[in-house]
């Protein structure tokens, strides 16, 4: 099993976790939010915690909260996400379900999918990105050069997305507001195939029209009904879970019944380490690829 964690970047660090809550910052700005698997105890002081952060989340559900300000700052501002072949601009924002736009462990599969795709023979890729959120893995398969469809059931979040590519000065990503099982059924009608394809599913969810997503019941026949879309000459397939109590054993046994023959499997956990040494694990993922060098 790899355990993989994001190479340093400018605009982003974890400077601490625990006692169930992760201390991060993006660009200017830090923030406290909540965080289940942060089971251990904090390595700086709550005071100290508080006289850093510029905003703290305070949890009025399971599902939704408040920011407390503690100093000035706006509630929207943009960051940049930078490597030494991609770069990519994200605008973030304090929402009332605890995120802000971006998932920093996710740069481990940005690079992936931008290398991936750059080196396939086709000239441009068809890639589908599933549960796509704001868009990270849609823009860096578009800078790529690929052909993207992106589907996600909540209307703002892919409007959300659709400002990060002006963002980055791309175009003609196909967004779709839709149930992610319905949408790839539908395809599957069609006879439609994609070359890459990202599955980022959440632990539970609705479609726009009501169904119904629940990550333990549903993930098998999704990911059957997923791998019947790829491309069989050449593909990627990504998938991350992030879910408490989902082993990636779980992955690799359902990756493994199911991937073709000549495909090469990796089964691993993705992990943020913070600034004062502890390692935040923030899901699990499973990738394989078929593609020629």
């Amino acid at each position: 099993m790899e355990l993989l964690c994001p190479d340093k970047w400018t605009d982003y660090e974890l400077i601490d976790s625990g006692n169930f809550e992760k201390l991060e910052r993006f660009g200017k700005y830090i923030t406290i939010r909540p965080e289940p698997q942060a089971v251990w105890d904090k390595k700086l002081s709550s005071a100290e915690w508080e006289k850093t952060a510029h905003v703290k989340f305070i949890s009025k559900s399971s599902s939704s909260g408040t920011w407390k300000k503690l100093k000035t700052m706006p509630d929207q501002w943009i960051i940049e996400y930078k490597s030494a072949d991609l770069i990519l601009k994200f605008r973030l924002g304090l929402t009332s379900f605890k995120h802000v736009g971006i998932f920093p462990e996710q740069s481990v599969n940005w690079k992936y999918i931008y290398h991936a795709v750059k080196k396939m023979k086709m000239p441009q890729p068809r890639a589908l990105n599933l549960f796509a959120y704001t868009g990270g893995a849609s823009l860096a398969a578009k800078r790529a050069g690929a052909d993207v469809v992106h589907v996600d059931s909540i209307k703002q979040v892919v409007t959300w997305s659709k400002e990060n590519m002006d963002l980055n000065r791309l175009s003609n990503i196909r967004w779709i507001v839709e149930d992610a099982m319905t949408f790839v059924k539908r395809e599957i009608k069609r006879g439609n195939t994609y070359h890459c394809i990202i599955l980022d599913p959440p632990a539970f969810g609705h479609g726009p029209s009501g169904e119904s997503w629940k990550l333990e019941r549903d993930i098998n026949g999704m990911i059957k009904n997923v791998l019947a879309l790829l491309d069989e000459k050449e593909h990627f397939f990504i998938i991350n879970t992030y879910s408490l109590g989902f082993s990636a054993l779980i992955l690799e046994n359902l990756l493994k019944e199911n991937i073709p023959a000549t495909s090469k499997l990796s089964i691993g956990e993705l992990y943020l380490q913070a600034k004062t040494g502890t390692k935040l694990p923030l899901g699990v993922f499973g990738r394989f690829c078929n593609i020629k060098n």
